[in-house]
Parts: structure tokens; C-alpha cells; sequence
């Protein structure tokens, strides 16, 4: 919600929150894993946050540079990436529906996974490259399930 203001205060703000977010659901998987208190029900859930979450900072994103030199532009691509998130998410899911747990998890390299990459966001946020972000997060997302979808798509058809 802060992002869509389009004020740098209320965007510091959302940063905060976000990599508060992230933080959180990284140690909610963690102590988890470690306390042996895992269950698909938890994961799904987990995924499903994990989406909403990242698909509405991105929309929330795209609407707050309404004023700047994109334009109206910048709400689509929001928007665009927003969705492509959620792609992603539903295929994870349908893998994970056919395969089980972790069907559709890209192994992550020197302790950095895929999920890594979402901390760029409140870094380009607060170096002003917002409207960079956007554009390369509604063409890469995009790209990125399109990717999936390949990768995947044997899930799609049962």
C-alpha cells in the first residue's frame, strides 16, 4: 500500500516493510525446518503469501510512479508484473500437485535461491531506480514464467 502513495517517505516506509516481510518468511521456514514442524498446508500457505505479497508490492509500485516520466505506463507494468508473479506461483503449485513437495524448486547456488532476488526490490527502491525496477520486473517476471511454463508444463495437461 505505501509503494502506490508515490512519496519517497512512504516508499521508505514500504521498503521497511518488505524486507521486514522477507525476513519473517525466511525464518518462518526456517525454525520450521528446524523444529520439524513442517506440512504442505504450511508451504501452500507460505507460497500463496509469498505471491500476494510480492505480486501487490510490484502493482503497488507501478501506481505510485503514476507521476513520474512513465506515466500511466508504469500501472500495466506493475501490473503485468504482478501477474506474471502469480503465474509463477500457480505452476510452482500444480508441479508441486503432481510431484509433491519441492517439485518445482530451482536449486539455489552458494545459498542464494530464486526468492533471494526480491531483496533488489526495496534496494532499487531506495537508490531511485524505481521506474528501472518496474520495467525490468514486468519484462522479467514476464520472462521468467515463460520460462516456468516450459520448464513445466508437463504438469499443465493432467
Amino acid at each position: 500500500m505505501s509503494f502506490s502513495i508515490g512519496e519517497e517517505f512512504w516508499s521508505m516506509i514500504g521498503c521497511g516493510v518488505f524486507v521486514l516481510s522477507l525476513l519473517l518468511d525466511r525464518a518462518d521456514g526456517i525454525l520450521a525446518r528446524l523444529t520439524g514442524k513442517t506440512s504442505p498446508g504450511g508451504h501452500k500457505f507460505d507460497l500463496v503469501a509469498d505471491s500476494l505479497s510480492n505480486s501487490l508490492a510490484f502493482v503497488g509500485i507501478g501506481v505510485g510512479l503514476r507521476s513520474s516520466q512513465l506515466g500511466e505506463l508504469a500501472i500495466p507494468l506493475g501490473i503485468i508484473a504482478g501477474l506474471a508473479i502469480s503465474a509463477v506461483l500457480w505452476l510452482v503449485m500444480r508441479a508441486e500437485e503432481q510431484e509433491g513437495g519441492r517439485a518445482a524448486e530451482l536449486d539455489g547456488t552458494a545459498g542464494f535461491d530464486a526468492d533471494d532476488a526480491m531483496l533488489a526490490v526495496p534496494v532499487a527502491v531506495l537508490l531511485g531506480w524505481s521506474s528501472q525496477l518496474i520495467i525490468a520486473a514486468a519484462f522479467g517476471a514476464s520472462l521468467f514464467a515463460v520460462f516456468f511454463f516450459f520448464k513445466f508444463r508437463r504438469f499443465l495437461g493432467s
